[in-house]
């Protein structure tokens, strides 16, 4: 088993690593393209990438060689001879959960202790591709100021040949004051051979320039305008590759260990609630502090404390010029107090969103360690129970439960990571979703239940959606006797009468009383044995040797008798499944559909009823007379 089990692991893991290394490659091509970045500098980012991505790789080559070991096993029988000789699946999936465990620590190792060092690296790489050749980061329709001393603008680029449209280049190396400003209908940069400058080539422009001068007092500065067809400019700029420094990217979440996680954590707390109370402070002090209000009676001066002021009177008996100064001075103040109060809310937010983020990492490292367990105890089940081996089926299911995965991981990470939902369980989701799915499998996989029977869940869908089954009614090849039609008669015309009687009496046009539908009686006497007189008739009628006979049997319905009421034991599930509003409303929407459906199901039998009496008549089965 671990022979097995082991070449398969080698061959997924590294065949879903290469997967995930093109996926994030693909990511960050253009950093990397056309920049001159030496094979060193190449290989540190494949290497740090690689790394990073070696826990998320750990579950689906668990999942995929799991199905193709078992799978194989199935195929090949070998299942078959383990279970007949006495072996359970879970003791020959035994060896397999001790290797899966020390798998799990490693996932754990990775990201505790290697990962984080790495993705420091890889972070500090990517930004320092960002800022090597600015030719290819100039963007289009804003300004660039990537350059020393230089701010540019550029309409659009063409990629292909490299030109640029619509160059706008203002020099600021003399000074704001003094600067230069070209603007050119095309241009071209380009790196020169030795990596120190940057080459301006500027087609069909002007230059504008001022002179320097002393007097400061001149109101009229003089400038010189200069129009060219091509013009030709060197800009210093050292293009070779430096790493970054990185202490401006370890404060990343995703760069720190489990313990570095707890203690920033309860740092960024502690700041933030001190941050909190002194917004709190400022908020209690300068806008809805009690104002004092001077009054001043025969002899002296004093100060009240008003509590209750009534604002309109005051203000109605001021001047116009006083209202207006008021208006204005107050909605100064509300505009002030709103774009504070905005600032102040944007920080709470990103400080609350970065204590998140420790959190969410916190709980990662222990999620995805486990989920390599969890897709162990799916995949193994699961080729046991499919016992097809080889990569077609193993890699559809594979992807199918990973995507499952994805999704649920994902927006679980998104949703605790906006606040929408608390930390642990959306980061959790997808754990608690997939577990019971494994433990589903392993159950029905260790008893050989048909977990893909399609005949069982189109019995499940159709009891659903309510989908009603066709009577089939066909000859018998040796009859001894004929049926008495002259009785089967009688008993039409009976089982029509008590019919008839259910629909009157019946008031199944309404939906039935709620309470009364979980309280009251879960047996409907009249209706079982009109289906008891329906099949008797039935039995009866199939051993005729007419065959529009038989064909017109099998326009009687068949239905149970049991559908419109309460499918619970009457007692305290019934009244716990009514308390239980989604439960106790679909079982009472049920019953409604299904009263409409058993009153259109007599109708047809008495409709059928006459028919065959008809036929009874035309065929001469029996006599007017009878």
């Amino acid at each position: 088993m671990l022979k097995s089990f082991g070449i398969m692991f080698i061959g997924t893991f590294f065949i879903c690593l290469f997967i995930f290394v093109m996926q994030f490659l693909w990511l960050y091509v253009d950093e990397m393209v056309g920049k001159g970045l030496s094979l060193d500098v190449l290989g540190k980012f494949f290497y740090y990438a690689t790394l990073t991505l070696v826990p998320r790789s750990l579950p689906l080559a668990i999942l995929l060689a799991a199905l193709m070991t078992f799978g194989n096993f199935g195929e090949r029988v070998e299942l078959t001879a383990m279970k007949a000789s006495g072996i359970p699946l879970l003791r020959v999936m035994r060896p397999l959960i001790i290797f899966c465990i020390p798998l799990c620590f490693a996932s754990f190792y990775f990201q505790n202790v290697i990962i984080p060092d790495s993705q420091l690296k890889l972070n500090t790489l990517l930004v320092s591709m960002k800022q090597k050749s600015p030719e290819l980061e100039i963007p289009e329709g804003a300004f660039y100021d990537g350059i020393e001393g230089y701010n540019l603008f550029v309409d659009h680029k063409n990629r292909d040949t490299g030109m640029l449209y619509g160059v706008i280049i203002y020099n600021l190396t003399d000074g704001f004051d003094n600067a230069h400003i070209i603007k050119a209908d095309s241009g071209r940069l380009e790196t020169t051979a030795d990596k120190n400058f940057l080459k301006m080539t500027l087609y069909h422009g002007e230059q504008f320039e001022n002179f320097k001068t002393d007097n400061i007092n001149r109101k009229n500065i003089p400038y010189r305008r200069e129009v060219f067809g091509t013009k030709t400019m060197l800009i210093a700029f050292n293009d070779e590759f430096s790493v970054q420094e990185a202490g401006f990217l370890s404060a990343s979440a995703s760069t720190k260990t489990m313990r570095q996680l707890v203690i920033d954590r309860d740092s960024l707390l502690h700041d933030q609630d001190s941050i909190g109370r002194a917004y709190f402070t400022t908020l209690k002090n300068g806008t809805y502090n009690v104002y004092s209000i001077t009054t001043q009676d025969s002899t002296r001066m004093k100060e009240q404390r008003i509590t209750y002021l009534n604002m309109d009177s005051v203000y109605q008996s001021a001047t116009r010029d006083q209202q207006l100064r008021w208006r204005t001075t107050e909605m100064s103040k509300i505009e002030n107090m709103h774009s504070e109060t905005t600032l102040k809310k944007r920080s709470v937010y990103l400080a609350d969103k970065n204590i998140r983020k420790h959190r969410i990492e916190w709980w990662n490292k222990i999620v995805l360690s486990l989920a390599c367990m969890v897709f162990f105890f799916i995949g193994a089940p699961l080729g046991a129970i499919i016992r097809k081996g080889g990569l077609g089926v193993s890699i559809l299911v594979s992807v199918l439960i990973f995507i499952i995965y994805y999704i649920l991981d994902s927006n679980g990470g998104k949703m605790a990571r906006e606040g929408e939902m608390t930390v642990w369980f959306g980061r959790w989701m997808s754990t608690m979703v997939l577990a019971p799915m494994g433990a589903f499998f392993t159950i029905k996989a260790n008893r050989d239940s048909t977990v893909f029977n399609a005949d069982a869940y189109k019995a499940v869908l159709r009891w659903l959606i309510a989908k009603p089954e066709q009577r089939h009614v066909s000859g018998k090849e040796v009859i001894i006797d004929d049926p008495d039609y002259a009785a089967c008669s009688l008993q039409m015309d009976s089982l029509s009468a008590a019919c008839e009687a259910w629909r009157t009496h019946r008031d199944w046009r309404r939906p039935p009383h709620y309470v009364r539908f979980f309280t009251g009686d879960h047996r409907d006497n009249a209706l079982e044995a009109i289906s008891e007189q329906l099949e008797r008739l039935v039995n009866t009628l199939g051993n005729s040797r007419d065959a529009f006979v038989i064909n017109k049997v099998n326009d009687y319905p068949l239905f149970n008798s049991r559908d419109h009421v309460c499918p619970l034991p009457s007692g305290w599930l019934s009244v716990a499944a009514a308390v239980l509003l989604p439960i106790g409303t679909l079982l009472w929407l049920r019953a409604t559909f299904f009263t409409r459906r058993r009153a259109s199901n007599l109708a047809t039998i008495v409709k059928t009823n006459a028919e065959l009496q008809q036929i009874f008549l035309e065929r001469k089965l029996i006599k007017i007379e009878d």
